[in-house]
């Protein structure tokens, strides 16, 4: 029986995984960290990363929240810059959306529901 408490790190759990520490796709599935309602994401980015390319989730809404740093999100009709500790973007599914890190910046992302291959790179 998994335990019922779980401290760890979620920097270094997620190094694996581009970030994401808790989600659908934390084996064994009886980990409590593994779970089909959300997915987290500890995103640690240096300035000048970021993806070009343009994702979409066809299910989940997300959550990105600003840790530290300068980080801007890149949406088709709107773009924000999350400059502030605590500021966020929320967006809801079918929202194609990019990033980029301006300055170093760690940014704690929720998405849910945690859905295998919800998100797909979109041409714009």
């Amino acid at each position: 029986m998994p335990s019922q408490v779980v401290f760890g790190n979620a920097q270094v759990e997620s190094e694996s995984r581009w970030g994401w520490f808790l989600g659908h796709f934390v084996t064994p599935s009886d980990d409590p960290r593994s779970t089909s309602l959300l997915e987290v994401k500890w995103g640690v980015h240096k300035a000048g990363d970021g993806r070009p390319e343009w994702a979409v989730n066809a299910e989940a809404t997300t959550l990105s929240i600003l840790i530290q740093g300068r980080f801007r999100l890149q949406f088709p009709e709107q773009e924000f810059l999350l400059s502030r500790e605590g500021d966020y973007a929320l967006w809801l599914p079918g929202v194609s959306h990019s990033w980029s890190a301006e300055e170093d910046s760690t940014v704690l992302t929720v998405r849910w529901p945690s859905k295998p291959e919800d998100s797909i790179e979109v041409p714009i």
